[in-house]
């Protein structure tokens, strides 16, 4: 093991029906919210029609911020700061996916931020140029996409469509004070919707899993029951909307996905610095993005961390590596995840999006420009070179 820090200050109230406790817990955080969802409220219009009933009827004030895109804009944002200050509020409610919960943590410090709101954002990752924000009003999170884990970490990302850079704030006072999770409001979710949360959720455990320390021996069990549980549960979730079952367990995968408890003091995520620009250029969804990302990345890159790579091939896929050779028992697992990809309907290239080879160098140049580091190398473990990055898009077409 090595040295690390742990934080987390989120409650958590979880279950089915638990929504009807919104009202009185907001009221012991605040007096009046800015609820802050998406323009298009699509399948979550009954959810967010709820929520406000019950804050009514528990005379809880709140003025109503739905106006976030998916992957939400620094304009928006924008907007929705000057509409808390106009009204007075002294709370944030986010409802919906990581773009509605990430787009009302920067609303709740943008009310205190002195600086241009972009510099909060860390556009040169391997410098990490930003002025961070240090206060924030108190947030209540409300989760209707299990994806992103926003309701337990205190990151956000937010997209400038000017400069065509996504990227990410963190910092202590953007964890939420309280999150519910109630996975009836997830019930409703599209299939599409709903597989590309499960690619998302399996891709922040797998980036941990791969580029994590090598003596992890906890983390790695828990990494494996996270992707084995988001996989089965997924499947059952897609033949069956309704089951609650599978939704709780893919909802609770979410949250602990990304809330520190796999990857304590590490965090390196070389993928999502791809699917940031694959997003902000071509606006892939972000689990899309991922989905496209993960096999090609393995592909690749797995001789640089074979002994991970065989581990998780023999845990998770089931292959037998006495039966192979170490590549080809780890080249059966990749193949198998795609295919798991392929059986919830996510995408796995590129060329499902309309990218072609000659349009790669743009792509690689903005992930230069953005996540690379001082040492011209992405920062993973082992840091990786432009040329690879290049392999990797290239093997996603």
């Amino acid at each position: 093991m090595e040295n690390f820090e742990f934080y987390n200050p989120v409650r958590i109230i979880f279950g089915s029906g638990e929504i009807s406790k919104v009202g009185k817990t907001a009221k012991e955080i605040g007096k009046k919210a800015i609820l802050v969802s998406y323009e298009n409220q699509g399948s979550l219009q009954n959810s967010i029609q709820k929520i406000e009933k019950i804050l009514e009827d528990q005379n809880m004030g709140y003025v109503k911020f739905y106006k976030i895109t998916p992957n939400p804009k620094l304009n928006e944002v924008k907007k929705g700061i000057d509409l808390c200050k106009a009204e007075n509020v002294d709370m944030v409610i986010g409802i919906g996916g990581g773009s509605a919960m990430d787009a009302a943590k920067v609303i709740a410090a943008g009310v205190y931020y002195k600086e241009d709101l972009w510099k909060m954002i860390i556009t040169k990752h391997g410098q990490e140029i930003s002025i961070p924000p240090e206060k924030a009003l108190p947030m209540l999170m409300i989760p209707t996409l299990p994806a992103t884990s926003s309701e337990m970490n205190n990151i956000a990302v937010l997209s400038n469509e000017d400069t065509k850079e996504k990227s990410y704030v963190y910092h202590d006072c953007l964890f939420p004070k309280v999150s519910i999770l109630d996975p009836s409001l997830t019930c409703s979710l599209p299939p599409y919707q709903t597989a590309l949360g499960a690619a998302d959720t399996i891709s922040h455990i797998l980036e941990f899993y791969l580029n994590g320390y090598k003596d992890a021996p906890l983390q790695n069990r828990f990494q494996e029951g996270v992707i084995l549980t988001t996989m089965e549960n997924v499947k059952i979730a897609l033949k069956d909307p309704n089951n609650l079952s599978a939704r709780s367990n893919l909802m609770w995968c979410s949250s602990v996905a990304n809330n520190g408890w796999a990857q304590p003091g590490d965090g390196w995520t070389p993928m999502h610095q791809i699917g940031h620009v694959l997003t902000a250029r071509y606006k892939i969804p972000h689990g899309a993005s991922l989905s496209i990302v993960m096999p090609a990345w393995m592909k690749k890159l797995y001789k640089k961390r074979i002994k991970q790579y065989e581990q998780l091939a023999e845990r998770v896929f089931k292959i037998d590596i006495k039966e192979n050779t170490k590549d080809i028992a780890i080249l059966k697992s990749i193949n198998k995840f795609e295919y798991f990809l392929k059986e919830i309907g996510v995408p796995i290239r590129l060329s499902e999006y309309g990218i072609e080879k000659n349009n790669l160098n743009d792509i690689l140049n903005d992930v230069v420009r953005i996540s690379f580091g001082i040492d011209g190398k992405l920062k993973c473990r082992p840091p990786i070179t432009k040329d690879e990055v290049f392999s990797v898009l290239v093997k996603a077409l």
